[in-house]
This record gives C-alpha cells, structure tokens and sequence, in this order.
C-alpha cells in the first residue's frame, strides 16, 4: 500500500469526516456498566457477561440483534448497543428500545442488570477485561499522564447521540452549523443529563466526574478542534494528536513512542511512514466531545437510569432538524460561548456543567430555552406524543428544579458525612480552582 503524505492523508480526513447529504437519520450508542442484580456492590465475573451475549446468538460481526443493532464489549467489561441509522426519531427509538429490551433480557436470565450510570458508584478494582492489543497500548498510554485513562477505560460509560453531518448549505441543515451548535450545546447536554457523582463508593464534588475525568486526559485526542472550517480544522487535528498505538503483525506489544503524533509519523523516513489503514485506525483512538465520523458523534452524555436515554436523544435530535429550534437554541447558548474561548472539554462552560449540573443558573437558562425550543419542534414534527412526555417530564424534573440526574443519586448516597464540595485527590488535577468544586 502507498505510503501517505502530509497533504494527501490531511485531503483524505478532510474528504471523508463530513459526509454530505440531507441530514434525516440518527442513531444512539448505549453503554452500560454491568451489575450483579443481587449484588450490585459486586463484581460479576466476565465469564457471565459472555454467557448472557452467547445465549444471544450474535453472528460473528455482533449485528444480529431483531432491529439490527451491534453489541460490543468494552475493555473494562462494559456492554454497548449501537443502534443502526433510522429515518426519523420515532424509528430510532423503537428500534434501539427493542433491541435494548433483548439485550436486558439475556442479561437478566444470568441475574445480571444493565446500569445506567456515567461512571461506576461502588468500589472496583480498575482492571482490563478484555486483553487486546489495543487496549493494552492504551492502558500504557494513558497510564502515563495519571488515573484518568484507566477510569475511562474500566469504570465510565455514556449515552452518544449520532446525527447526519449535514449539507454544504448554510442553515440548520449544513455541516458548519450543525458543528457549531454541536459543540455549543455541549455544556448542557454535560449539565442537564449529569449522572455521575459518585466514585469508589464516594462522593466526587462533580455531578459528572465522567466530564472531569475527559478533561484531564491527553488533550491531543480529548479536547475539541480550533478554528477555522471544521473539514481542515479536524485534519489538523487528526495529524497533530499522539499516537495511542501502532498495530503490528508479529505478535509484539502494540505501544507507541511517547509523544509523537501522526504526523511526526508521515514525516519520517518513507519505508516507515503510515498507510491509509493506519490513518484510519489512529482516527479511530480519538475522542473529542464531537467527533466526526461521516456522521456527527456526541460523546459527552453520562448513560442515563432505565429508558433515560430517549430524552437526550429527543432532544438532540429536535435541535438538529429544525430550523426554529437551531435558531433558538444557538441564541439560547450565546452567553455560554461568549463566557469561554475554549470550545471543551476544559473550557469554563464545561467546567462549571461538570461540577454544577443543573445547579449553575446560566446553563440551567440555557437548557430549560432548548428544552422549549426541542418541545416546539417535536410539536411541529408530529412526533410521537409518548417520546414529548418523556422530554417534558425530564424537563419538569430535573432542569425546571435546577437538578439532573445525579442529585438523585447524592441524595440516596450512603456516605452523608461526605459532602458534594468534597473533591477526592484522585478527581482532582493540579491548578482546580476553587469554582470547579
């Protein structure tokens, strides 16, 4: 295979991050951690975890589930549902719900529970369930800068909301503004579905310590891209991130020399220099709060209780289909882009949504302006009345109090002698201000 060059790979992720057509269909990623339905504070062995997926029947590409979803394990023993894309919400929905209702199933006859939490409450010994290549290279990159890779990796899980990228046209339906609005609404998408307070069976200071763990780990994959059109600004980005790992055939460990990215890589020697597989697979090990894939991923949702996951994924998509809503919500959202140049994960929005959910009185502003907007568009969309009451019920709940998601679980927390400002050193990087906990 041809070995790339700067400008061709750079022309290549520029090509194909943004695919470019009417923006109608949406899917949903689903993590779960898993749980011993007698005793959640255990463990379950791995060994059940594939006996409840072998009693599935998955064909060997793990895409056999009625509706067409994929079913993954995740290194730490995490199961995640992909939703194949639907043509509209309602069908988006209604699939991931029926193969979700499978999955639990199949998991509840090994007395196992599919809990939605961002990150793991009770104790766990942090260890790699799954042995590959890939993720012991990226244990060993991420234990090189402290905890939080491995965090990530064994005891965290999300709902990720997947939409269209858009059309070269201006508006709601083109790329660049469905970006920006991604990255704008980021904060409160972090803020209003926070569910992830709790850590080592403690409290974190953080209503998503999840959030927290991302912004402190290798900014070169975790943080957004800067400026610019977002084609050539992901391209930077893709080129100027680390290696996590470099695949090889011969059995050897897959690590990467610290600190050097992709394109230190394709400026080396030519007989050395990376093919087009290898550009792929390293886009592959980047995780951005936006990461573009053809499609849009929107990876910084904690995983939601029981069927929570329709809320965000309502929401999302509402924002994103309608004009109106787009508007409203990007007018919605200004004072939060205007009060931090960073577009996230550590900017001063995403910070604040982290530590403060619904609490923090502009992102509650903001989310209860989108939750409207959201709530006309599914009005005028026709949407399925069941999936408007599930959204409005959230809202009334949750931002309309100034709570989300992991109030509920503090005030159920079995440590009362800790405190929400109590921040373990182990969520706490150097330089927190005082604001973040």
């Amino acid at each position: 295979m041809t070995p790339l060059t700067e400008s061709t790979a750079a022309a290549y992720v520029a090509s194909t991050c943004f695919k470019i057509g009417p923006p109608t269909r949406l899917g949903v990623e689903l993590e779960w951690l898993v749980h011993d339905s007698r005793r959640p504070h255990s463990s379950p062995a791995p060994e059940r975890v594939g006996a409840a997926l072998a009693a599935l029947d998955l064909h060997p590409d793990l895409s056999s589930l009625p509706g067409g979803s994929r079913i993954t394990r995740e290194p730490g023993g995490q199961v995640e549902l992909s939703s194949p894309a639907a043509e509209d919400l309602t069908a988006c929905i209604r699939t991931a719900g029926q193969d979700l209702a499978t999955l639990r199933a199949a998991f509840a006859a090994q007395g196992l529970t599919l809990a939605g939490y961002g990150t793991e409450p009770h104790p766990r010994v942090r260890q790699l369930t799954l042995r590959q290549p890939r993720y012991l290279a990226m244990e060993e990159f991420f234990g090189r800068s402290g905890p939080w890779g491995k965090i990530m990796m064994c005891v965290t899980a999300s709902t990720q909301v997947c939409l269209d990228a858009g059309t070269e046209a201006s508006g709601a339906g083109g790329f660049r503004q469905r970006w920006q609005l991604a990255h704008r609404l980021g904060p409160v998408l972090v803020a209003a579905f926070a569910n992830s307070p709790l850590l080592d069976g403690r409290r974190t200071g953080y209503r998503s310590a999840r959030q927290a763990v991302w912004a402190r780990m290798d900014p070169s994959r975790t943080l957004a891209p800067h400026g610019g059109d977002p084609r050539e600004a992901w391209a930077r980005y893709v080129l100027d991130a680390q290696l996590l790992c470099v695949r090889r055939a011969d059995g050897q460990p897959w690590n990467a020399p610290a600190g050097r990215t992709f394109r230190d890589w394709l400026r080396g020697p030519e007989a050395d220099r990376p093919t087009l597989a290898d550009l792929e697979y390293h886009a592959s090990t980047l995780f951005p709060p936006v990461r573009p894939r053809g499609y849009l991923e929107l990876r910084m949702i904690d995983a939601q209780p029981g069927d929570g996951w329709i809320v965000p994924v309502a929401l999302a998509a509402a924002l994103f289909s309608d004009q109106q809503a787009a508007d409203a919500a990007l007018a919605a959202l200004e004072p939060l882009s205007a009060a931090s140049a960073e577009p996230g994960p550590r900017g001063a929005a995403w910070t604040r949504a982290a530590a403060r959910g619904m609490g923090d009185p502009v992102l509650r502003r903001a989310a209860l302006d989108c939750f409207a907007a959201a709530d006309a568009a599914l009005s005028r969309a026709g949407v399925d009345g069941r999936i408007r009451s599930a959204v409005a019920e959230f809202r009334d709940r949750y931002p309309a109090r100034g709570r989300c998601p992991a109030d509920d679980l503090l005030d159920s927390a079995d440590d009362p002698k800790d405190t929400a400002t109590d921040c373990p050193e182990e969520l706490l990087g150097s330089g927190e201000d005082d604001a973040s906990c």
